[in-house]
């Protein structure tokens, strides 16, 4: 990669997050830590409003602005073969999203760009999730959303049943199973929950805030993976 190149990226990965380190732009971009440091001090000598310093994190100040991007034919492909797989595996209203900002997206490349992504051979089938996960899925993906709480009627794998007090936490997608992860107030303990052995499913009034062991990221952390 040509170093130009390198320090377009550099800007283009902390804008789109909250905080970047040095070891996640390394990683990224396949280069050392100090090339990383080296690059962004001469960013910012050139102007660009890199906030943070070595050792913490880097974010971009506010108003900072660059000219729209254009996507490669590899990158309108990759966005096409997303949208494929939202029709089949999620719920239909953010299917249905999907595919109309992939349509705002294509409709602004070149010609030749939009002909070899909307010509991408992958293809999902549209009946692989049935319609009541897909509602459930649509109904847990809202309650992670405004972070309210779920009253659950839930079948284990020995078709026990029983009632559950849940803050979901995030829905994760094992190839043919959707499943929620949650802090289970019954059990107080995280839980995980298969989206098809809900009986019944009701979003409460009450609101529940991160409390320490208890969020998202401690249970990434208890499953042994990474928060991103």
């Amino acid at each position: 990669m040509r170093r130009a190149d390198r320090l377009f990226q550099i800007v283009q990965l902390i804008r789109g997050r909250r905080l970047t380190t040095a070891a996640f732009l390394a990683d990224r971009l396949e280069v050392s830590e100090r090339t990383v440091y080296r690059d962004v001090a001469d960013l910012q000598h050139q102007g660009v409003p890199i906030e943070g310093e070595a050792g913490v994190g880097y974010r971009l100040g506010a108003g900072f602005e660059l000219p729209p991007l254009m996507f490669s034919d590899g990158e309108a492909r990759a966005l096409v073969a997303a949208a494929r797989l939202a029709q089949a595996w999620l719920d239909p209203t953010m299917a249905r999203d999907a595919e109309q900002a992939l349509g705002k997206i294509l409709s602004i490349l070149p010609r030749q760009t939009r002909a070899a992504a909307e010509s991408l051979a992958l293809y999902a089938p549209t009946f692989s999730l049935d319609t009541a996960i897909q509602q459930t899925l649509q109904s847990l993906r809202e309650a992670v959303q405004l972070r309210r709480k779920v009253q659950l009627d839930y079948r284990d794998v020995a078709n026990q049943s029983s009632q559950r007090s849940l803050r979901p936490l995030g829905c994760f997608f094992w190839g043919k199973v959707w499943t929620l992860a949650a802090w289970c107030d019954t059990r107080q303990a995280f839980r995980t929950f298969r989206l098809d052995r809900m009986d019944a499913l009701q979003l409460q009034d009450a609101v529940f805030r991160d409390e320490a062991g208890k969020t998202l990221a401690d249970f990434l952390r208890q499953a042994g993976a990474t928060p991103v």
